[in-house]
C-alpha cells in the first residue's frame, strides 16, 4: 500500500493550461494575413503561439480588425492584442503594454516614376493613410509644415490605390508592410520615396487588459525574452521579412501568394473561403430576421392596440432603433455595453442583437402601417356584430393587412442581408469581412469584391423571385 501511494504520488500531475483570447487584424501582411490556403500566418500570429507554447497556456487568436480588436480589449471582451501594435503613452494608460519585441518606422511611398521623392513635394497634394496606424498619427503631425491633406481610409488597400490612382501623391505606412505590398502586388505601380528616410520609429508591443497584467502580461515578456534568447525569434522574423529588404522580403512571401491572379484563378483558390463569408452571412440574416420578425410583429401591433401607453412605447422603439446608425448601435452593443453590464457578448450575439433591434424598428413601422391600412370601416363592421376588439384583429383586420404586408417582409430579409455587411466592424467572418482578409494577402481590390459584389448580387436576385411569386400566390 505504501509502495502504492508512493507510485501514484510520484506521477506528474496536469494542470489543465488557460485559454486565453487573442484579437488581432489579418489585414496587417506581413505581421498577420491570411496565406494562398486562407491559414492565418504573419510574424505575430507565429510569434504569439511561440509565446503560449514556450509559457504553456493555451490561445485563441480571433481576426477582429485592428479597430474592432482594441475596442473589444478595452470593453474586456478579449484578454489582448497582437496586431503589429505601436506602444504609445496612451495605450499604456488603457492597457498593459508588453516589452517590445519589434521596431519599426514609417516610410512614404509614391507612384512608381512620380517627381516627388522627399516631403517638401508635398504641398498641396494629397497623402493617404491607414485609420488608427502611426504612419497615420506621423502624417497628421507633419501635415501643417509640409503643407498636404491627409485622406484616410480603413483598409490597406484603398490606400495603395489611391496612390496608384493618383487620387492621393503619396501614402505613408510602416516599413514592413509597405515593402509587402509593393513586393507582391504593387510593384510595378509603387515605390518608396528615394529621398525620405524613415521616420517615427515604433515600438510594437503586445496589449493585455489591465487585469491580466500579472498573469498574461507576464508570461508574454517571459516568453518574448527567451524567444530572442534562443533565436527562436529571429528565425520567426526572418521567415517573413529575410534580411529586411525589399528583394528578400518579397522572396521569402512569394510562395505565399495566389500564383494565379486572373479573375477566374482568384475565384477558384478562394472559393472555400468565399462560401465559409457566405454561410456565416446567411445564418446571420436568417437567424437576424427570425429574431426582427417576431419582435417588429410584436411592437406594430403595440401601436394600434387603443392603448396610449402601448402606442407610444411603439412610436419610441421604431424612432429610436430606425434613427441610430447601425454601424454606432452594434459598435455600442459590442463595446459599451459590456463596460456596464461586466459580462461578456460574443460578437454573434451582438450581431443578432444589432440586427434584431435594428431591422426589427423596420418591420414594426410596416406592419403597423400595414394595419392602419385596412379601412376603418372593416373594423367598426365587425364590432358592430359583436365581435371583441382581440376577435376583430385577428379574425378581420390581421388578414387583410397580412396581405399588404408580404412583399415588405420578404423586401426585409434582403435588406437584412445586405445589412449584415455592416457587422464586419464587429470581425465577424461574414462575407465583406472575408474579403477584407483576402485583399489584404494579394491586394486584388478589384476583382476580389467584384466577387463578393456578384455573390451579393446572386443571392439578392434568388430573393427577389421569390418576392414576386409570393406576390402572385398571395394576390391570386
Amino acid at each position: 500500500m505504501v509502495m502504492l501511494g508512493m507510485s501514484l504520488s510520484s506521477e506528474p500531475v496536469h494542470a489543465a493550461q488557460k485559454t486565453y483570447t487573442i484579437g488581432t487584424d489579418v489585414t496587417f501582411a506581413p505581421f498577420e494575413f491570411a496565406d494562398k490556403n486562407n491559414k492565418y500566418v504573419g510574424i505575430d500570429i507565429d510569434l504569439m503561439n511561440a509565446v503560449a507554447k514556450t509559457e504553456g497556456f493555451k490561445v485563441d487568436i480571433k481576426p477582429l480588425g485592428f479597430n474592432a480588436a482594441v475596442q473589444a480589449l478595452e470593453a474586456g471582451q478579449i484578454d489582448g492584442v497582437i496586431a503589429g501594435m505601436s506602444i504609445t503613452p496612451e495605450r499604456q494608460q488603457k492597457f498593459f503594454m508588453s516589452s517590445p519585441y519589434y521596431q519599426s518606422g514609417v516610410v512614404m511611398a509614391v507612384a512608381k516614376g512620380s517627381k516627388i521623392q522627399s516631403l517638401s513635394g508635398l504641398r498641396g497634394k494629397k497623402v493617404a493613410v491607414k485609420t488608427g496606424t502611426a504612419s497615420a498619427d506621423y502624417a497628421n503631425s507633419v501635415k501643417k509644415k509640409y503643407g498636404f491633406t491627409v485622406v484616410t481610409f480603413d483598409d490597406s488597400n484603398n490606400v495603395y490605390d489611391n496612390v496608384k490612382t493618383n487620387n492621393a501623391q503619396a501614402c505613408f505606412e510602416d516599413k514592413p508592410v509597405m515593402q509587402y505590398a509593393i513586393a507582391t502586388s504593387y510593384k510595378g505601380s509603387l515605390e518608396l520615396a528615394k529621398n525620405f528616410k524613415m521616420a517615427s520609429a515604433n515600438n510594437y508591443g503586445i496589449a493585455v487588459k489591465s487585469s491580466e497584467a500579472s498573469t498574461l502580461g507576464k508570461k508574454i515578456n517571459a516568453g518574448i525574452k527567451k524567444l530572442k534568447a534562443n533565436g527562436q525569434y529571429d528565425k520567426i522574423v526572418a521567415k517573413y521579412l529575410g534580411d529586411g529588404s525589399e528583394k528578400s522580403q518579397a522572396k521569402k512571401t512569394a510562395g505565399m501568394q495566389e500564383t494565379d491572379r486572373s479573375f477566374i484563378g482568384l475565384l477558384k483558390s478562394n472559393w472555400g473561403t468565399l462560401m465559409s463569408g457566405l454561410g456565416e452571412t446567411l445564418w446571420l440574416t436568417v437567424v437576424g430576421i427570425v429574431f426582427a420578425t417576431v419582435i417588429g410583429v410584436l411592437i406594430g401591433l403595440l401601436g394600434v392596440v387603443p392603448n396610449k401607453f402601448a402606442q407610444g412605447l411603439s412610436t419610441t422603439f421604431i424612432y429610436i432603433f430606425r434613427g441610430l446608425p447601425m454601424m454606432v448601435l452594434a459598435l455600442f452593443i459590442y463595446s459599451g455595453v459590456p463596460t456596464l453590464i461586466g459580462a461578456k457578448i460574443p460578437a454573434f450575439i451582438a450581431g443578432v442583437i444589432t440586427l434584431t433591434l435594428n431591422e426589427g424598428a423596420y418591420t414594426a413601422a410596416f406592419v403597423k402601417g400595414g394595419i392602419s391600412a385596412v379601412d376603418n370601416g372593416q373594423m367598426e363592421a365587425a364590432r358592430s356584430l359583436g365581435l371583441p376588439w382581440g376577435k376583430s384583429m385577428r379574425r378581420v383586420i390581421l388578414p387583410q393587412g397580412v396581405k399588404i404586408m408580404i412583399p415588405s417582409f420578404v423586401n426585409q430579409f434582403i435588406i437584412t442581408l445586405k445589412d449584415t455587411s455592416i457587422l464586419s466592424v464587429l470581425g465577424l467572418l461574414e462575407l465583406t469581412q472575408t474579403g477584407k482578409i483576402i485583399i489584404a494577402r494579394n491586394m486584388e481590390g478589384f476583382k476580389i469584391w467584384a466577387m463578393v459584389a456578384l455573390i451579393y448580387l446572386i443571392i439578392i436576385t434568388l430573393l427577389t423571385w421569390l418576392s414576386n411569386w409570393v406576390q402572385k400566390k398571395v394576390n391570386a
